[in-house]
Parts: C-alpha cells; structure tokens; sequence
C-alpha cells in the first residue's frame, strides 16, 4: 500500500486539526511523551494485562507506530493541545481489512486530561478524515469489557455493536462495533 500523504498546515506542525486539537505523526524524538502516555498503567490497564509498561515496552510501541505510518499511512496519531502544545494522547487508525477498506480507530488519552471531551473530539476528527481522506468504507473499533467509558463513547459516535471479539493482549473478548459510512 502506498504511503498516504500527510499534507502539513502553514506551520507544518499538523496534518489534521479540530477545533482544540492537532494531529501529527509519532517520530522516534517522541520517547518522551510516548512515555508519559503508555507509560501510565491507567492509560493501558484496559488493552494489555501486562501491568505497568517498562521503557522497552514503551519505546517497542512507538516503534510500531512509525512502522504503521510508514507501511500502511496510518497509525494512532500523537494528539496535541493547539493553544498550549500539551501531549493530550494519540487517536488514529490502523488496519483491520484493508481489502475492504475497513480500519480500526483507537483513542488513548493521558489519564491527567480525562473528562475534558478530548477522545471525542479526537474521534471524531479521525472518522472524518477516515471517510473523507483515506474513503474508507468502514470502521472498527473495540474496548475493554471493563471500560464502560468507551463503550459510551462508541455508541455515542454512532458505532454500532457487531460482537465480541478475542483480544490477545488482555485474554478477554472484546465487545466489537462497526461504523459504515
């Protein structure tokens, strides 16, 4: 698949905004916020039974992001805040049935900038992007059946349940949802 191009705004700092938020791709500089984000055990409790993330698995993770970015054109994208900079978390995509054009959105948020309507938003600026950009003809997405939050969240961005899904990283089924166009 070719690599999708991530046309930057003037500042050349986002290739995707919404009203709060800016959208860039994850670089191997990012250790740092990767850290401050899959580092935090409220941050990954819900989609890896691991416990607490070390530094390699961390530094493993953003590897995998840039290597996603760079083979498919997609990858869950470092999110920030555009008045302040600040790291809030990352929201993208990433293959689920690219013979179909089906991706698979995911969202993490640093647990200090919860409740603050940021997932959301950042979701929906992807599914936005997924079907205008990239013509996706679906989305997939799943969560924890322990994280009522993101099931909320899922129903409310209009995804809709489909099933449970098994998830390796956590050893549990994952209630599943789709989202067509």
């Amino acid at each position: 698949m070719a690599l999708l191009n991530h046309s930057m705004d003037k500042g050349g700092k986002y290739f995707l905004k919404s009203s709060r938020l800016g959208f860039r791709l994850w670089c191997e500089d990012d250790l740092g916020i990767a850290i401050e984000l899959w580092g935090d055990y409220g941050v990954t409790k819900f989609f890896d039974a691991r416990g607490q993330w070390s530094r390699d698995e961390v530094q493993e993770r953003l590897a995998k992001e840039i290597s996603s970015a760079m083979k498919y054109g997609v990858q869950y994208w470092p999110i920030f805040h555009l008045k302040t900079d600040g790291h809030i978390g990352c929201c993208g995509l990433r293959p689920y049935n690219l013979s179909q054009r089906v991706y698979e959105i995911g969202f993490h948020i640093r647990s200090d900038q919860w409740r603050r309507g940021y997932a959301r938003e950042a979701a929906v600026a992807v599914i936005n992007y997924a079907f205008d950009t990239l013509e996706a003809r679906g989305l997939f997405a799943g969560h924890n059946p322990n994280n009522l939050a993101s099931q909320h969240l899922l129903e409310k961005l209009g995804f809709h349940y489909t099933h449970d899904e098994y998830y390796p990283p956590t050893g549990l089924h994952h209630p599943s949802y789709s989202l067509k166009k």
